[in-house]
């Protein structure tokens, strides 16, 4: 059976899938019709869903949400990221476990609100101060667009984080025909509750190690700050203790960063290029690799799903005999310059668009020459 479907309606299908019961957002597009889906589908299952007076309170209201024990999620655009810059920063400080649809539009400010873009890969990553790891994931496609969603739950109960899904307007609400057989279940992953008896909230030793969680509201005590703090929830300026606080909230993430990688490689024997995109910008990629294939010039692909953490490790592993990467996005070359960070020794050249349009299979075949 085929489906008709666009990237949103994924997305929220995705989220249903993956137990979320709770929905804050703001109209904004590209975003708004996975705020309309959720007002309408999740309340029949259980769950709640609200349109929020802002951003701001919209990623509010999920933090809330989350610790009293509920899958939370918020979908809005570049502008309303930058809002909710503030709450992320809670939300990474307080171990909050939320997920962040990002469907990104041409920027800067209001920009070209229908207009396709990739320009908040750097922002996603250093969305809030203290430069804190963030896990950033990237669907290339409309069924990824569901399976990721269901992984970027799983990620953020598994690590108590906020996950950010990085999609854009093209994938959003552009419909594609869908086999049913594409919709791909994994399974669904919760956050660790605490035993029974004395809790502490938070702690700190191993220092990637994920602490249990107790809902606000339970029978044990639950503090919450957005202060540093100690093991108990307390505010502390002792430098040892918030030491081990920050130490901690980077670690559990950069531990993990092998397990976090998510590529799709098609690496061929002798090619000397390496194409590597994300996103919507990897439908021309995977169809100018097949028009220089059918030429006879062999040549690798390399398509990331988890731009955050940087997946070194499957980048390094895809580098192996090329000798230049070719990095096709759309925006001014913001994931470029992590691969010339690993690819020393080889030619990197970025094929880029900010016009609004799309980057065509013409253009990467003109810069393999």
């Amino acid at each position: 059976m085929r489906e008709y479907v666009d990237g949103n309606e994924a997305i929220v299908r995705g989220a249903l899938a993956a137990g979320c019961t709770f929905f804050a957002g703001y109209p904004i597009t590209p975003a708004t019709s996975i705020l309309v889906h959720l007002l309408r589908e999740l309340p029949k299952l259980g769950g709640i869903s609200i349109q929020a007076e802002d951003e701001i309170s919209a990623l509010g209201f999920c933090i809330g949400a989350s610790l009293a024990g509920r899958k939370a999620m918020t979908a809005t655009s570049g502008p309303g990221l930058s809002l909710m810059s503030e709450h992320i920063g809670l939300a990474i400080m307080g171990e909050v476990p939320v997920v962040i649809v990002d469907c990104q539009r041409m920027g800067p400010a209001t920009g070209g609100a229908t207009t396709a873009s990739q320009g908040d890969v750097q922002f996603a990553r250093w969305v809030t101060p203290g430069g804190y790891p963030m896990v950033v994931l990237c669907p290339s496609s409309v069924p990824e667009c569901y399976s990721l969603t269901r992984y970027a739950f799983n990620l953020a109960e598994r690590l108590r984080t906020p996950v950010i899904l990085l999609a854009d307007k093209e994938i959003c609400t552009t419909l594609s025909t869908v086999d049913a057989a594409a919709w791909e279940d994994t399974p669904v992953e919760n956050r660790t509750l605490a035993a029974p008896g004395p809790f502490v909230p938070y702690r700190y030793a191993p220092s990637a190690a994920i602490p249990a969680f107790a809902p606000v509201g339970g029978p044990q005590i639950m503090r919450f700050t957005g202060s540093s703090h100690d093991e108990r929830g307390h505010l502390t300026k002792n430098a040892t203790t918030v030491g081990r606080l920050n130490q901690h909230l980077r670690a559990k993430i950069q531990a993990r960063r092998d397990e976090l990688a998510i590529v799709k490689a098609d690496l061929q024997p002798g090619a000397r290029t390496l194409l590597l995109s994300y996103g919507i910008s990897t439908g021309s990629m995977l169809e100018a690799a097949a028009q220089a294939r059918k030429r006879g010039q062999a040549v690798s692909t390399l398509i990331i799903h988890s731009l955050w953490p940087v997946p070194d490790r499957p980048i390094l592993a895809a580098l192996g005999g090329v000798e230049r990467v070719i990095v096709i996005e759309l925006n001014h070359g913001q994931y470029l310059r992590e691969i010339e960070r690993l690819a020393v020794g080889h030619q990197v050249i970025g094929v880029n668009r900010v016009d609004g349009e799309l980057i065509t299979p013409d253009e990467i075949l003109a810069a393999m020459h």
